[in-house]
């Protein structure tokens, strides 16, 4: 399955997407403002373009793993999301992805996705 990735941010949301299989994740790049429609219509150009399965948005819960203020922005984002599209879009915890990522989005997109796709697959 093919999963796209975002790390949203209000200036710069990271892009990464997966292999057709679902293994690896590779960064894509950024999205611009994508609370502005200009921005938000980028976006979906690009996610047209990967045609994925799957959307996973990351979801900046706190250390405790509550929701703050990035986190319920993130969450108003994805409901706008959905909105705009046909593709299942769910939320993954992000806490320590965009740290890994030294400040790059669309890496820090790719940790994401590669955590949620090792979390897919991990033992029951």
């Amino acid at each position: 399955m093919k999963v796209l990735a975002l790390d949203y941010g209000s200036a710069r949301t990271g892009i990464a997407v997966s292999d057709p299989t679902g293994t690896v994740a590779r960064p894509v790049g950024v999205a611009e403002k994508v609370g502005t429609p200009a921005g938000m219509e980028s976006l979906l150009v690009a996610i047209a373009a990967e045609e994925p399965e799957r959307i996973v948005v990351g979801l900046p819960v706190t250390l405790r793993g509550e929701v703050g203020e990035q986190a319920r922005e993130t969450l108003e984002f994805v409901e706008r999301l959905r909105g705009a599209i046909q593709i299942p879009v769910e939320t993954y915890d992000e806490r320590f992805t965009s740290s890994l990522a030294g400040g790059d989005d669309a890496r820090a997109a790719a940790y994401l996705l590669s955590s949620y796709l090792a979390w897919l697959v991990r033992p029951s």
